[in-house]
């Protein structure tokens, strides 16, 4: 494992223009497109197989495989689907990339598509980043411009339509079943299942759905092969450590250079805080999350956990977007937990009674103890709650509302003590003795 950049997915970013079709050919763009097309669609699957590309946008599931499960020959047509609607608190990676390189998106997806024998792309764009939108429609135009996309794909006989769809700015938009619906017209909520979106996805029809990163990644598997893929990333010999290949880590929060990384898989946050300057100067690492806030929380005894799926799940937490926030001994724990419940609150589409109604519940309790009116039993009707809810809501979003909450109870119990014992927050500049108080009481 090295410390040292790689910068495959970024490689342009330093460019001028680097956004445009001029500059993405000069860095071999759409060479992987020109190698895809010379292969037939089920060997460039295999290809994304023994590549061993696992999905950038959280669950991590092998996307050559979900490619594989779309039956073909049936007499409704396969759709490709992009997840392009970034909305995890904390994670920034998607938007960077297809500000910067739209491009790599754009011929991965032709290549997707073309693997899995679509005819029709869907980019699922967040509303809200209006200049990021304009940006992918602006690549989609050069390259139909430029025969990548459009009739008759380089004289290959393929083709592909490239549709690029703007959501209403709905968190829950990002779960794959409830983004099927946004993009059918309807309101976005998940939907029950089986059947799975490989089966019955887009209009009923087989559908597969990858983040941005995951499509993005292709380009470069085609050009330089599995085998150069699979070299990076966590140790070849030992088949319980399979996250493999570059990825973009996005660092944020008390840091001195906030910003996206790209390295291979299984490094570590102390690398990272080596490479972006180290927590901001003066300070001291509290805790972080690995994935974005739907993440379980961990401290600085995870420093050297490598950032793998198995890494991280090994240390009780989950990789998730690599969304890695980053926090000091200034930050209050508790009102963190809050402000990231009060979103997954706002954002629950209300389709299922435990997401719903457990989510309300629990923010009203994080209110009542961050102003210091909690009790011991408020921290176990916390635990409570998030049990009847994990597990057992429609989608994820449910089970991202307790990470925060049961994890920061683990390591951070006693903080959540200290506002109803002194009546307040102790992180109020007022309380700053109480605050030292706790904190030694803590042995920090």
């Amino acid at each position: 494992m090295t410390a040292t950049l790689t910068p495959v997915l970024s490689r342009t970013w330093g460019e001028d223009r680097s956004w445009t079709r001029e500059v993405y050919e000069r860095f071999d763009g759409y060479q992987g497109l020109r190698a895809a097309l010379a292969k037939a669609p089920d060997e460039v699957t295999q290809i994304v197989k023994n590549s061993e590309l696992r999905g950038r946008g959280g669950a991590g599931f092998p996307t050559g495989n979900k490619w594989g499960f779309i039956p073909q020959g049936g007499d409704k047509p396969v759709y490709l689907v992009v997840n392009a609607d970034e909305s995890e608190p904390g994670t920034c990676k998607d938007i960077p990339l297809m500000m910067a390189s739209p491009h790599e998106l754009v011929e991965g997806a032709i290549i997707a598509s073309y693997a899995i024998r679509a005819t029709h792309a869907f980019i699922y764009v967040r509303g809200e980043v209006v200049h990021v939108l304009r940006r992918v429609q602006a690549a989609v135009q050069e390259a139909y411009d430029a025969g990548y996309a459009g009739t008759d794909i380089l004289g290959s006989g393929y083709d592909l339509e490239i549709i690029v769809h703007a959501g209403a700015g709905a968190y829950i938009c990002g779960e794959e079943t409830a983004l099927l619906d946004s993009l059918e017209g309807r309101r976005g909520q998940p939907r029950l299942r089986p059947p799975f979106p490989a089966i019955a996805g887009l209009y009923a029809s087989p559908t597969v759905i990858n983040n941005v990163e995951s499509i993005a990644s292709v380009p470069s598997i085609l050009r330089h092969g599995a085998k150069w893929f699979t070299d990076q990333g966590t140790d070849n010999d030992d088949p319980r450590k399979r996250s493999k290949g570059m990825t973009l880590y996005s660092l944020s929060g008390h840091v001195m250079r906030p910003g996206q990384y790209e390295g291979p898989m299984g490094l570590t946050l102390r690398e990272l805080l080596d490479l972006s300057g180290g927590v901001r100067e003066g300070h001291e690492l509290k805790f972080w999350t690995p994935g974005g806030s739907s993440t379980p929380i961990l401290t600085d005894e995870h420093l050297d956990v490598p950032l793998s799926y198995e890494g991280i799940a090994a240390a009780g937490s989950m990789l998730g977007t690599k969304a890695l926030q980053v926090f000091d001994e200034t930050t209050c724990v508790v009102r963190a937990v809050l402000r990231w419940t009060e979103f997954y609150a706002h954002e629950s589409c209300g389709k299922c009674t435990p997401c719903r109604e457990g989510t309300f519940w629990l923010v009203q309790i994080l209110r009542r103890l961050e102003l210091g009116d909690g009790t011991d039993e408020d921290l176990e009707k916390l635990l409570d709650i998030s049990d009847n809810i994990l597990g057992r809501a429609f989608c994820a979003l449910g089970d991202g509302a307790t990470s925060p909450i049961t994890s920061s109870l683990q390591y951070f119990r006693d903080e959540y003590v200290a506002h109803f014992e002194h009546g307040g927050c102790p992180f109020d500049p007022a309380r700053a003795t109480l605050f030292a108080t706790s904190q030694g009481a803590r042995g920090r």
